[in-house]
């Protein structure tokens, strides 16, 4: 298992994945981008009485600290520290094939996930049990989530369907239709009166949940859209005004800002409310993903592993661009004061603005993580080798 090297970042090549059996001869690396990089190993000299490792580094590096479940390296000359944590639990027996998405419920009690064994899944997030099969798609579904009732589910599949679920009896309630290609990301509007679809086709649409009709194409790209994202927006920012009345079925869309993740390089945002394009910002890839951090600070990742911090009030440069791995950038999500991304390559980390290390979850082979998830003090990731593992962050 190897943790990128990159800027300000410490990588532990071999063992961490269980953390603890394989701590013996563990090679390190670090580096700044564009400067030479550091290797050193730590060694595992036995167990000591509370059970946890006994570990030292060699010259250039720092054991920290250390418990059953982590390992907190540093490289005091190349100023990088990372905290490498290995999953408070794993659930297996959810799914058969790759894991392509999940959610955790707002109370955190249930999870869903879809998967390449043609499967969607309610379970419980405590201990993976399974709860309900979520059938109807024709073909694979490509994303779900719940509703922030955290009794109804949203899901999207390739067969250009829009669905929404029963968490209680499994039934498919609402069947929206009129994309052309497959569906690729999703939106609630507030308490989900109104949804929104990103898909293959290039459209972005706005859907009436009680009517099960389109209320509104927002964008036609012209480029399949990866993924969207919905937040307020600064009350600085304008958003333009409608050419049309609105429908009185469109609930909630004032003051909102609607982010397009785009397969041709570019991160495009729109006034949910006017319809109208509030700017359009060109990375170095595809963008893959994106996210809100706030009224004013949004994240989007690329194909090539770019991670873009930008302010909506001015985007011509980005405030922020981080790069620890070369692999796609495939999730992102706000978490506390800073972020959690997943990587293609099977890295995952969670960046503080207030703490001087990185938390970097182990686990996975190098098998791409598709989702990230935060529900409280734990992190949900899925990935493709069909298992969802479950993290706990400590002094959150």
């Amino acid at each position: 298992c190897k943790m990128p090297a990159a800027s300000r970042s410490v990588g532990i090549v071999g063992g961490l994945c269980g953390l603890l059996p394989c701590l013996s001869g563990a090679r390190m690396e670090t580096g700044e981008l564009g400067a030479a990089t550091l290797y050193g190993c730590i060694k595992c000299q036995g167990v000591g009485k509370d059970g946890v490792p006994v570990v030292t580094a060699s010259e250039g590096f720092e054991v920290a600290e250390i418990t059953k479940k982590s390992i907190l390296i540093s490289c005091p000359d190349g100023n990088a520290a990372s905290k490498f944590l290995m999953p408070y639990t794993t659930f297996s027996r959810i799914h058969t094939g790759s894991i392509a998405s999940m959610d955790i419920s707002s109370g955190g009690g249930l999870g869903v996930s879809c998967s390449t064994d043609g499967t969607m899944r309610i379970w419980q997030a405590n201990n993976g049990e399974l709860r309900r099969d979520l059938v109807g798609h024709v073909f694979d579904v490509n994303c779900c989530r719940f509703f922030p009732s955290g009794i109804v589910v949203l899901s999207g599949g390739m067969d250009a369907q829009l669905k929404i679920w029963s968490v209680e009896d499994g039934n498919c309630s609402v069947t929206f239709s009129g994309h052309k290609g497959g569906i690729l990301d999703t939106a609630i509007v507030e308490r989900g009166r109104n949804v929104i679809s990103s898909s293959r086709d290039g459209t972005a649409r706005l859907w009436d949940s009680g009517m099960s009709s389109c209320l509104a194409v927002l964008a036609d790209c012209g480029t399949p859209i990866n993924g969207c994202s919905l937040g307020v927006a600064e009350n600085t920012v304008n958003l333009g005004s409608p050419e049309q009345s609105p429908s009185e079925r469109e609930i909630g869309t004032e003051g909102k800002l609607l982010l397009l993740a785009r397969e041709d390089k570019k991160l495009q945002s729109i006034g949910l409310l006017s319809r109208q394009p509030i700017f359009m910002f060109e990375g170095s890839d595809a963008f893959n993903c994106c996210t809100f951090l706030s009224s004013t600070y949004i994240l989007a990742g690329t194909q090539d592993g770019n991670i873009y911090q930008l302010d909506v009030r001015n985007t011509k440069a980005p405030l922020r661009l981080i790069h620890r791995s070369g692999a796609p950038v495939l999730s992102l999500m706000p978490c506390r004061e800073g972020f959690m991304a997943s990587h293609g390559d099977g890295s995952c980390y969670v960046i503080q603005q207030d703490q001087d290390y990185v938390i970097e979850f182990t686990g996975p082979d190098c098998d791409p993580i598709y989702k990230v998830v935060l529900w409280e003090k734990f992190a949900y990731t899925c990935c493709r080798d069909g298992i969802v593992r479950k993290y706990q962050l400590l002094n959150f």
